[in-house]
């Protein structure tokens, strides 16, 4: 795979913990009800690492991926992403968090219908003001990676299931991210190519050194992960 990495480390753990959680708890209100999504959670998740979240629906897993990359804030306890404390953050700092260090993939996709697979990966890197001929020869690259280069032009309802969620991935890679979240990647894909979009991100993760946290149901895909939480009712079921 081409280097698509900024001269860090690569490998399991070299350099200390990415993502620290402690503690980490989330209450809802619904009408009059409290509902507890997370209860006291507490894990690491180190460069070069695929970490997956199974649970039941309901069990807090999309609650912990959205306090872990910053797109809510806990009740109590904290979240640390590269050293810096994200719970703590103000949203300006959060917002280029989220844009520089975090890349997001879901199970939607999040494609733009009117763009081209090529325009849809270079929407970070024109945010980022990259300029045009970078911006190109990065997108080039990183379609290449998921293995879509003869897919360029084509749009999202051009496309596959399967091939969609490759754009995406790309997409959240554009930035060269050092976290990874993705959000059930694999749910609206058959069981075949939810295999490979999963071998994707394991090679991508571990060729890159990029941290990856990974929520799904798909008791099939978790021989592909590095280390497996599980959260039941709000808390982790087992040492992490």
């Amino acid at each position: 795979m081409s280097d698509l990495g900024d001269g860090r480390g690569n490998g399991l753990g070299t350099d200390g913990p990415l993502v620290v959680v402690e503690g980490l708890s989330k209450t809802y209100r619904k009408g009059r009800r409290k509902v507890t999504a997370l209860r006291e959670v507490s894990f690491q998740a180190f460069p070069g690492e695929l970490v997956a979240v199974r649970g039941r629906s309901g069990s807090g897993k999309t609650t912990l991926l959205n306090l872990v990359g910053g797109l809510d804030r806990p009740d109590a306890g904290r979240v640390a992403v590269d050293g810096r404390p994200v719970t703590d953050l103000p949203e300006q700092e959060l917002a280029g968090l989220r844009r520089d260090v975090i890349g997001f993939v879901f199970q939607s996709f999040g494609l733009v219908p009117v763009l081209s697979a090529a325009e849809n990966v270079g929407v970070p890197l024109r945010l980022a003001r990259l300029p045009a001929r970078e911006r190109e020869d990065r997108v080039r690259t990183l379609l290449a990676l998921v293995g879509l280069r003869d897919h360029a032009e084509q749009r999202p309802y051009e496309l596959s299931g399967g091939q969609q969620q490759r754009v995406a991935i790309a997409r959240a890679l554009a930035n060269r991210p050092r976290l990874l979240i993705a959000d059930e990647p694999t749910g609206q894909l058959d069981s075949e190519t939810a295999r490979q979009i999963m071998e994707l991100l394991r090679a991508l993760v571990h060729d890159q050194g990029v941290t990856a946290v990974v929520a799904t149901h798909d008791l099939s895909l978790m021989a592909l992960a590095d280390r497996v939480l599980e959260l039941r009712d709000g808390r982790l079921s087992a040492p992490a």
